[in-house]
């Protein structure tokens, strides 16, 4: 019996949105667990009683979907299970669906069919792109899929290991990252050797599959050295210029156009996320810069032979893609001599976080104090460091959290 590892606010999410007009759309990089959480949620439906002929749930990346399959045979599939179904609301769980030519088209007759709720994945920013964009135009929703959060994880390995501390988890954590297929050999805990196996087939597939196959990129080799690097500078400020130098510099003969097109095309496969910077006071930055983290914390460690360096920026992309799990807009404040890691934005709502692995050190405190107590707004600032000495509030309202007690908020 497979074990899953439970995700109870992505199946709320899922559920809040039941029997609602909108198409729900699933995205994210692959293995992240949306196809399990279909599975999940198909599952749901069955143990409330909804009649198991009222659910047509078809994963189209798999090896029982034949080879050639087309939006017709997907058409003549919905038909018959319509025609067979029992009276009342009818669920479509399509997974992968990016796979099927023509989809769209599906989908959007799906949309008009009374009593009927529909959710699709995909594995590529595309699917929201040209054809869906223009046939659905207000009707569908997306839900953003990303691998275990902390909390996820760590809920997963108390009930697995609890003998083990919190901070062994984080450690483990912060190494692996939490792609979900590491946790499903039975111990519920990777090591070194299955954390590179699994990490490396998923980065293949989304390379090759979701990138160069979906994109026409015929140089692989330019694509795997820069995304590679990528992983393994992620926190860094990124300059197009010295990754076209260097990769010339190696033999390989790129412009500046390739290496933007293919960095469009990983972003667009949910595998890395850009978070460029913004000005808090006066005029807008004229050429801003970005920095690119990966989706999971596990592809930067890879990229490095999981070598443990640099824990700072792989904490501070742990931060980041939670604030975006948490459905925050996130840029890097830049102030004249200085940088605030994250500026958070979700509607009127602003945070301005510092990430540090300790505060322990006077000249580290003050450095990341700083850039703080220079705001003049009223919104939240904080720091996020691993150490527990630290923890409180100054006089200026900065608050000082452990980061893995924020990550389990």
């Amino acid at each position: 019996m497979t074990d899953y590892i439970a995700r109870e606010k992505l199946m709320t999410t899922l559920t809040d949105h039941r029997n609602t007009p909108e198409i729900k759309v699933l995205t994210g990089v692959r293995r992240c667990g949306k196809s399990t959480l279909l599975h999940l949620y198909a599952q749901s439906l069955r143990q409330q009683g909804v009649p198991e002929r009222n659910i047509y749930h078809r994963r189209f990346d798999s090896f029982d979907t034949p080879i050639g399959y087309t939006a017709t045979d997907l058409y003549d599939d919905l038909r018959q299970a319509f025609d067979t179904a029992e009276p009342g609301p009818f669920t479509v769980l399509l997974d992968e669906i990016q796979d099927v030519p023509d989809w769209e088209q599906v989908v959007r007759r799906l949309h008009t069919r009374d009593d009927t709720d529909v959710y699709i994945t995909g594995s590529n920013a595309r699917l929201l792109s040209g054809e869906l964009a223009t046939y659905l135009t207000g009707r569908y929703v997306t839900i953003p899929v990303y691998p275990l959060s902390y909390d996820e994880y760590a809920t997963h390995m108390e009930r697995k290991h609890p003998d083990v501390s919190e901070e062994q988890r984080f450690a483990e954590y912060m190494m692996y990252g939490g792609m979900p297929g590491l946790y499903a050999n039975g111990t519920g805990k990777p090591d070194r050797s299955r954390a590179g196996e699994v990490l490396d087939a998923v980065y293949e597939s989304v390379v090759v599959k979701d990138v160069a196959r979906r994109y026409g990129i015929r140089d692989l080799a330019t694509l795997e050295k820069l995304s590679r690097y990528l992983f393994a500078t992620s926190g860094n400020l990124f300059s197009t210029n010295n990754v076209v130098n260097t990769l010339n510099s190696a033999g390989l003969k790129v412009t500046y156009a390739t290496v933007d097109n293919q960095i469009d095309a990983l972003e667009k496969a949910f595998i890395v996320y850009g978070c460029e910077q913004s000005r808090i006071r006066g005029r807008q930055l004229l050429r801003p810069q970005r920095k690119y983290y990966p989706v999971d914390n596990g592809f930067r460690n890879l990229a490095n032979g999981f070598n443990g360096a640099d824990r700072g920026a792989q904490l501070e992309g742990i931060v980041y893609m939670e604030l975006r799990r948490r459905g925050w807009s996130v840029s890097i404040g830049a102030l004249p001599g200085g940088e605030i890691d994250f500026v958070a934005r979700n509607g009127s709502d602003r945070q301005y976080i510092q990430v540090t692995l300790n505060m322990t050190e006077e000249h580290t405190r003050e450095r990341e104090l700083a850039p703080l107590r220079r705001l003049d707004d009223a919104f939240p600032r904080l720091v996020l460091t691993l150490d527990r000495f630290s923890e409180g509030v100054t006089q200026e309202g900065i608050r000082t959290i452990n980061v893995m007690d924020w990550l389990r908020e």
